[in-house]
C-alpha cells in the first residue's frame, strides 16, 4: 500500500499564506476598517486612533526582537503555530471589552503573536524553497532544468506567503462592515469576534498542511546548531535604514485610508470594493514581483517598490475621485506585501542558510520600529496640521526617501554561475 502523497511546495506555501493572512491582515490591517466605528463610538481622537496601532507596532517590536533566542530554543514551526495561536486569542479578546488601556493591552499581544508567526513563517517559507519536490519520479527534468526551474519558482514561493496577507484584507473587507455597522451597542465587537473565528480555523489548516516542515525544520536546525552565524548589520546598512523608512510610511496609509475615504464621504459599497480590490492585489503580487524578486540581489527591488508607494500613498491627496482612489488601492497592495517579501529574498541572496533566522529577524525588528512611529505620526499630523491628506502627503515623501536610500544597497554575495 502507498503512503499518501506529500503535499507540493506550492500548496504548503499556501497554508503558510494563511498565517501571513492573519498576522497581518487579520490582525492589523482590518483595524482600518474597525477604526471609524470604533472611534466613533468610544470618542477617541485621530492620535489615540493611532497609538492603537503605534501600540501593536511595539508588541511587533517586541516579539522580533525576541524571536531569534526563541527560535533557538523552540524551533521555527513550533513558534509559528504558537504565534498564531496567541493572535486568534488576542482577536476575541478585543470583541469581549471596551475600556481603552485594555485594548491597549490586547492591541500589544496582538503584535507579539504577529511577529512570532511572521518571522518564523517567513523562516519556513526560506526553508521550503531549499525541501525536494513532491512531484512524482516519472515527471522528473534533467538536473540542469530542475536547478533552474526551482529558482524561478524561489521568489514564487515568497511571493505566496507573504501574498497571503491579501487573504486576509478580504476576508476583513467582507466580514467586518456587515458585523461592525449593525445596529447595536458596540457592533463592532462582533466584527472582533468574527475575525478571531477566521483566525481559528486559519490555524487548524496550517497546522494540518505544514506537518512535514515539522521534521526538515528540524533537520535543518541539526544541520546549522554548530556553525550558527551571527547577522552584521553594517554591510546592509542601506537596505534596513530604507525599510525602516517604509514601515513609518506606509503604515500610516494602511491605517488610516478608509477613514480618509469616509471622511470624504464616499459611499459604503465603495469603500468596501476598494479594500476588496486592495487585498486581491496583493495577492496577485506574488506573481507580479516573483522574477524581480529572485532576479535582484542588491538594493534595487527595495527602492523600486518603494518609490511605486510613495505613488501611490499620494494620489488620494491629489483626488478622491473614484478612479484616483481605486488606482492608488490597486497600486499600493500590489506593492506593499511584495517589498517585505524583498528584504527576505536579500537575506537568501546575500547569507548562508545558518544566518537566515537572525537576518529575518534583523529585518523585522527595523519594520516594527517604524511602524511604532508612523500611526501616531500621521495621526498627530492629522489632529493639529491640516487632516489627514497632510498626514499622507508625509508618508509619501517618507517613502520616496526610503526609495532614495534603497539604491544605495549593493550585493554582498557573488551571483552563482
Amino acid at each position: 500500500m502507498q503512503a499518501p502523497k506529500a503535499p507540493s511546495t506550492l500548496l504548503v506555501a499556501a497554508a503558510l499564506a494563511l498565517a501571513a493572512a492573519v498576522s497581518l491582515g487579520l490582525a492589523r490591517f482590518s483595524y482600518a476598517l474597525l477604526l471609524p466605528p470604533m472611534r466613533a463610538d468610544l470618542g477617541w481622537s485621530y492620535f489615540v486612533a493611532g497609538a492603537m496601532n503605534t501600540v501593536n507596532a511595539a508588541g511587533y517590536l517586541a516579539g522580533a526582537l525576541a524571536a531569534p533566542s526563541v527560535l533557538r530554543r523552540a524551533g521555527a514551526r513550533a513558534v509559528f503555530l504558537a504565534g498564531l495561536f496567541v493572535t486568534a486569542l488576542a482577536l476575541l479578546g478585543h470583541g469581549l471589552v471596551v475600556e481603552d488601556g485594555v485594548l491597549y493591552a490586547l492591541r500589544f499581544v496582538t503584535g507579539m503573536g504577529s511577529a512570532a508567526t511572521f518571522v518564523s513563517g517567513g523562516l519556513l517559507a526560506a526553508r521550503l524553497i531549499g525541501m525536494p519536490s513532491a512531484a512524482p519520479a516519472e515527471a522528473a527534468t534533467t538536473a540542469s532544468t530542475a536547478k533552474e526551474s526551482k529558482e524561478a519558482s524561489a521568489g514564487l514561493v515568497l511571493g505566496i506567503y507573504y501574498g497571503g496577507t491579501g487573504v486576509g484584507i478580504v476576508a476583513s473587507a467582507l466580514l467586518v462592515p456587515a458585523l461592525a455597522e449593525r445596529a447595536a451597542a458596540h457592533a463592532w465587537q462582533g466584527a472582533w469576534i468574527g475575525l478571531a473565528a477566521l483566525a481559528a480555523l486559519a490555524l487548524a489548516i496550517t497546522a494540518a498542511a505544514t506537518r512535514r516542515l515539522a521534521d526538515a525544520a528540524a533537520v535543518a536546525a541539526a544541520a546549522t546548531s554548530g556553525a550558527r552565524q551571527r547577522f552584521h548589520w553594517r554591510p546592509f546598512a542601506p537596505a534596513l535604514a530604507a525599510y525602516l523608512l517604509f514601515g513609518i510610511g506606509y503604515i500610516g496609509y494602511m491605517t488610516f485610508v478608509i477613514s480618509l475615504l469616509r471622511e470624504e464621504r464616499l459611499a459604503g459599497a465603495v469603500v468596501v470594493a476598494f479594500f476588496v480590490m486592495l487585498g486581491a492585489a496583493v495577492v496577485a503580487s506574488s506573481w507580479l514581483w516573483a522574477r524581480l524578486l529572485q532576479r535582484s540581489r542588491g538594493g534595487g527591488a527595495l527602492a523600486l517598490l518603494n518609490a511605486l508607494l510613495a505613488i501611490a500613498t499620494v494620489l488620494p491627496v491629489l483626488s478622491v475621485a473614484p478612479l484616483a482612489v481605486f488606482a492608488s488601492g490597486l497600486l499600493f497592495g500590489a506593492v506593499f506585501l511584495s517589498l517585505v517579501a524583498s528584504t527576505t529574498s536579500l537575506v537568501r541572496h546575500n547569507l548562508a542558510p545558518a544566518a537566515w533566522p537572525a537576518g529575518i529577524a534583523a529585518f523585522t525588528i527595523v519594520f516594527a520600529a517604524g511602524q511604532i512611529v508612523g500611526p501616531s505620526a500621521v495621526g498627530f499630523v492629522a489632529d493639529h496640521l491640516g487632516g489627514l491628506r497632510a498626514g499622507f502627503t508625509g508618508s509619501a515623501a517618507v517613502l520616496a526617501l526610503a526609495a532614495l536610500v534603497a539604491m544605495r544597497q549593493r550585493p554582498l554575495a557573488p551571483r552563482p554561475a
